[in-house]
């Protein structure tokens, strides 16, 4: 239980910062959004999206149709609209779809148009990345290799690089054509374009790229290009959009923590992070100057303002705030799930108006018929990365697995899709940085606002606790001290906190907890907090008569009214005001709040494992001991059996638990083979183990029980490895299906779509030993100590996906 504690006698000095009221709100210099007269119109202020002349928040989620199987599209796709993703963003990658020239196929796992189509059933709208040039850690960026042949200026107004991306263009306007929102056909799912990607050095080519792709019939709302590296872009044509990662494989195997890292944990208005993509910029210009190409530099109609993008005109938006990170050979980052819930509020806090991750579900690289697609050093780029692997850590994982931070992402989502239009024209004030002081940010329109603090950096630069901290923020003619009292801040922690923000009941509510969502059933509306480890829930209230809140201890100093709850955060800490119930939920079961429609009832639901919303109601993805799932308002299902309730809000039930995982016996490796150390492409790096080299890895085999196959219709059997070692490669008979580099977290590889063949064929595992004296870069903490060669399984198991569905 919390209580008021007597003020010590010499408090610290508070953190103070003074907000104004921002300036006024202008339509954005940018020729795009939607005419007044569209329903469901998108356009763009000087701070903000508006949808319907609302201030919107969206956010964004990238998975690449090509790098997943349709029949898993529709269940992945509700799994992101369950995590709060509200635009999808996808690469229509070139060589997938034309690996042979005059071969344009969108067959099987390219069909585009039903990608999309599946998007908007879902009820998604998509971002269209449509090159040509991509990158996305495919080989050449995404052209073929014909096209990389051609003796023209690529990436260029060469107009013979133009006519082959006007046919490649209008391939891919003819898949999607009826698709785009437009006045004619608002409820068209295509509500973007992006031209190119990372393209930092010709502007007018990124103007010409848009004028191509309206010209084959391509319609949008918003037309983007990638803004970082201090691209030139053409002004007014592009909206730019931005990018931030708490580490890069891109780096050098002798780098810790890369430098850029630091500012995406800080709150800055600064928008640009140059290191993204330079060592690529690098390659560009020198295999630039081995072809003879022209890399032209600025044009006068090139935004030469644009620079780090700090006070441009236009909202503050983003498309690659990392999800996670890729790995290469010769770097692989260790990114924790809270590293990317840290990054994504402070990027919030900073004045994002868009939130866009990259990745948000993984996948697995295209076998060409013809090549890989995979980046790699022999196709001219710096890093080998894996020939299959592309689950990045991504919050989906490749095989669908909803990790941590999908939870921890979706707590921030559900906050900006209940309380975004109130966030949406804050704007941001940044203090003055103190040494040894906190990261702080308040978004305000000067009356109101939301304080961000976050004391998080990745494990190898982590921040301590720090003592003493409180905030004095000013409000127009209105101060206030948050908490009142100092507080110890814990290394790690990082939320936003509402100010003097209105709640039904609450003229003005200013708490030590984060929002999270506000729903209303009858008479009763419920407002959801998560509270802060370590950080005691104090609430300080304007308009309210002290009279009309119990569940807290209240206390009435100068006219002010404070409280702090009778309980604990959990489900029954509900402090009630009039027909307003606040609830402060410890971490754990903040982390398990979803939203979305259960039998026609907007319904919060409460399940800490997997699961997702589809026709049926809330899907559970069921955990191999039994569980409990609770729901506001309560599920309707009579065969549903009751649990003792915890507070007055949820209904509670118990749900019966999935198949059990199965554990296989899995032979040692007979022999501890390493990688020959090599180095290779234009930056000199270690080189990944050719098809050549893994005629001499260690090899076993793993003979699948019939039991460790079966599933239901549409579920997945996955197999986990915790291994150690270098690098490993799962094949059926001579079919790769799944590689790591090993980093320091398990392998996952789905067996589904080789049920049948597996069953009559075993599994090989190809690997490599984890050399000693390894000069790869991995993560300090989970890096093999001692003097030996490591290559170990420590376990191999089956689990069996089974769901239930709630109604």
């Amino acid at each position: 239980m919390t209580t008021f504690d007597d003020a010590p006698q010499t408090p610290p000095a508070p953190f103070t910062v003074t907000v104004s009221a921002p300036p006024a709100v202008v339509p954005a210099p940018l020729e795009m959004g939607d005419d007044d007269t569209t329903a469901e119109r998108l356009q763009l202020t000087s701070r903000f999206v508006t949808r319907n002349g609302e201030p919107w928040i969206p956010v964004m989620g990238e998975y690449h149709f090509s790098r997943d199987l349709p029949e898993n599209w529709e269940r992945e796709l509700r799994k992101m609209k369950a995590g709060g993703i509200s635009v999808l963003a996808t690469y229509v990658l070139w060589i997938v779809h034309e690996e042979i020239r005059g071969e344009l196929r969108w067959d099987g796992r390219r069909d585009l148009r039903r990608f999309i189509e599946t998007a908007d059933r879902v009820g998604l709208r998509v971002m269209l990345r449509i090159g040509p040039w991509a990158h996305g850690e495919t080989r050449n960026g995404g052209f073929p290799d014909w096209l990389q042949a051609l003796p023209i200026g690529h990436r260029s107004d060469d107009p013979a690089y133009l006519a082959v991306t006007r046919r490649w263009y209008g391939g891919i306007e003819e898949q999607v054509r009826g698709l785009f929102h437009t006045s004619e056909n608002p409820e068209g799912p295509i509500i973007g374009i992006q031209v190119d990607n990372e393209l930092y050095d010709d502007g007018p080519h990124l103007a010409t790229l848009r004028a191509l792709a309206e010209e084959v019939g391509m319609r949008a709302s918003l037309w983007t290009a990638t803004g970082w590296g201090g691209a030139q872009l053409p002004r007014g044509r592009v909206l730019p959009v931005y990018a931030g990662y708490s580490d890069g494989f891109w780096e050098e195997s002798d780098t810790g923590w890369p430098d850029f890292g630091e500012m995406h944990f800080t709150y800055s208005t600064v928008r640009d992070d140059l290191s993204v993509g330079a060592d690529l910029r690098a390659a560009d210009v020198r295999a630039a100057d081995l072809r003879g190409a022209d890399l032209r530099g600025a044009a006068a109609d090139e935004d030469s303002d644009a620079g780090l993008g700090a006070d441009d005109p236009w909202p503050f938006v983003t498309c690659e705030l990392g999800g996670g990170m890729a790995v290469a050979y010769h770097r692989r980052p260790l990114v924790d799930p809270d590293d990317v819930a840290a990054l994504a509020l402070t990027k919030m806090g900073s004045g994002s108006a868009w939130q866009g991750y990259y990745m948000y579900h993984g996948g697995l690289q295209v076998r060409g018929e013809l090549s890989s697609t995979q980046e790699s050093q022999a196709t001219g780029y710096p890093n080998d990365v894996p020939v299959r692997d592309y689950d990045f850590f991504a919050p989906l994982g490749t095989v669908g697995a909803q990790r941590p931070h999908f939870h921890a992402l979706r707590q921030q989502h559900l906050l900006l899709d209940a309380f975004g239009a109130a966030l949406a024209p804050a704007a941001t004030t940044i203090p003055t940085r103190i040494d040894g002081g906190p990261r702080w940010a308040v978004r305000s329109d000067g009356a109101r606002g939301f304080l961000f603090l976050n004391n998080h950096q990745p494990a190898i630069a982590a921040l301590p606790d720090l003592d003493g901290v409180h905030f004095d923020v000013r409000l127009g003619d209105h101060a206030i001290t948050v908490p009142t009292a100092p507080i110890a801040v814990p290394g790690g922690a990082y939320a936003v906190w509402p100010l003097r923000q209105a709640y039904p009941g609450v003229p003005a509510l200013t708490v030590t907890a984060q929002p999270i969502t506000q729903i209303t059933d009858g008479d009763r509306t419920v407002v959801l907090f998560a509270a802060s480890e370590g950080i005691d829930v104090e609430l300080q209230l304007e308009g309210v008569d002290a009279a009309e809140i119990s569940g807290a201890e209240v206390r009435v100093e100068d006219e002010a009214v404070r409280a702090v709850p009778s309980l604990p955060p959990g489900l029954d800490c509900e402090v009630r005001i009039g027909d307003t119930i606040l609830v402060f939920l410890d971490r754990k079961t903040a982390e398990s709040v979803w939203r979305g429609d259960v039998d026609g009832r907007d319904t919060v639901i409460l399940w800490p494992g997997g699961g997702w919303f589809d026709d049926d109601g809330f899907r559970a993805v069921l955990d191999d001991g039994a569980g409990v799932i609770g729901a506001f308002p309560a599920l309707r299902d009579p065969d549903l059996a009751p649990l003792p309730a915890e507070g007055s809000v949820f209904a509670r039930h118990a749900v019966a638990a999935g198949p059990a995982p199965l554990s296989l016996d899995v032979p040692a490796f007979g022999a501890r083979p390493t990688v020959p150390v090599r180095t290779g492409g234009p930056s000199g790096r270690f080189s990944a183990p050719t098809d050549d080299d893994f005629a001499d890895a260690a090899t076993v085999e793993v003979h699948l029980p019939r039991g460790a196959l079966e599933a239901g219709a549409g579920e997945r059997s996955v197999l986990t490895l915790d291994w150690t070692g270098d690098v490993m490669r799962v094949m059926i008979g001579d079919s790769l299906i799944a590689d790591q580099f090993w980093y320091g977290r398990p392998f996952e590889i789905d067996l589904t779509p080789h049920r049948e063949v597996l069953a009559t064929q075993p599994l090989t595992l190809n690997a490599f030993a984890w050399a000693a004296r390894s000069p790869v870069y991995v993560a300090p903490r989970v890096r093999p100590g001692g003097g030996e060669d490591v290559l170990e399984i420590r376990s191999a198991v089956v689990r069996r996906t089974a769901t239930a569905s709630f109604r």
